[in-house]
C-alpha cells in the first residue's frame, strides 16, 4: 500500500548543496521511500525579490509533493542566504546543475523540473537534454521583463515532455509571443493558458496547480494513484 503523501511531509534544511559560487540555501519537502521521481523547483528573478519562498513556486511544490514526490527548492546565488553574487542567468545555470547533482546523489531517481519566470528560463536551459530529467514545467515563461529579454533558441532540441503554463494577461509573456516560442519547441510540448491570470497568477494559483496536475497524470500515469486527497 502506498504511503500517503501527507504522512511524509517532512521539511528540512539542506546544508550540503554547493555550487561554483559557494553554498546554496535549500529546503527539501520529503517524500515516501517508494517515490518514483524527485523534483527540482526554481524561483523567479532574485533582483525582483524572488526566492524559494515565492508563492508560485511554493504552490507548484505543493502540487508535485501531493503526488508523493520529494521536492527540492533552493535560492540562486546571492539570494537569501546563498553565497555568491547574481550573474544574470549565466552562473545560475550552474546552480541548477549543482542542484540536479545533489538530487541525483541523494535519491538516484529520475527528476522532474518546475520553474517560474526567471527560474523557468534558467532551468530549461540547464535541464533540456539532461537524461536525468524526464519532464519540464515552465510557469509564467518570460519574454521581456524589466528591461531583460529572454531567449529560447534551445527549445527545438529539447525533446523531454514539456508543459508551459501562463496567464492570458501575463505582462511579461504576451500570448502571441509565448505561443510563437512554444511552437518552436520539440514535441511533446503543451501550452496551458490560465484565463485572466497575470504573470504571478494572483487569484489563479489553483488553476495553475490544476494544469500541472493534468499534465502529470497524462505523461506520468504511474503517479495518478499516488495523488494526495489534499490536491
Amino acid at each position: 500500500m502506498t504511503t500517503p503523501a501527507s504522512a511524509t511531509a517532512v521539511l528540512r534544511s539542506i546544508d550540503d548543496l554547493r555550487g561554483p559560487a559557494g553554498r546554496l540555501e535549500a529546503l527539501l519537502n520529503g517524500g515516501p521511500p517508494d517515490a518514483p521521481y524527485a523534483v527540482l523547483a526554481c524561483h523567479p528573478h532574485p533582483l525582483g525579490g524572488g526566492t524559494m519562498h515565492n508563492k508560485v513556486i511554493y504552490h507548484a511544490m505543493k502540487t508535485f509533493h501531493g503526488y508523493g514526490l520529494p521536492v527540492l527548492r533552493f535560492n540562486f546565488r546571492g539570494a537569501g542566504l546563498s553565497e555568491g553574487e547574481h550573474d544574470d542567468g549565466r552562473g545560475e545555470r550552474d546552480d541548477v546543475r549543482a542542484a540536479l547533482e545533489w538530487l541525483d546523489r541523494e535519491f538516484r531517481l529520475p527528476i522532474l523540473f518546475v520553474g517560474f519566470s526567471f527560474g523557468a528560463n534558467v532551468g530549461l536551459k540547464a535541464c533540456c537534454g539532461d537524461p536525468r530529467v524526464r519532464g519540464l514545467v515552465a510557469l509564467g515563461l518570460p519574454v521581456h521583463a524589466e528591461g531583460r529579454d529572454y531567449r529560447y533558441s534551445f527549445l527545438p532540441g529539447c525533446t523531454q515532455p514539456k508543459l508551459f503554463v501562463s496567464g492570458s494577461e501575463d505582462q511579461y509573456g504576451p500570448v502571441l509571443q509565448v505561443e510563437a516560442i512554444v511552437r518552436t519547441a520539440a514535441p511533446p510540448a503543451e501550452l496551458a493558458w490560465v484565463p485572466g491570470a497575470n504573470h504571478f497568477f494572483v487569484g489563479k494559483l489553483g488553476e495553475m496547480q490544476q494544469a500541472i496536475g493534468v499534465w502529470i497524470e497524462t505523461h506520468f500515469g504511474d503517479l495518478k494513484a499516488r495523488r494526495s486527497a489534499e490536491l
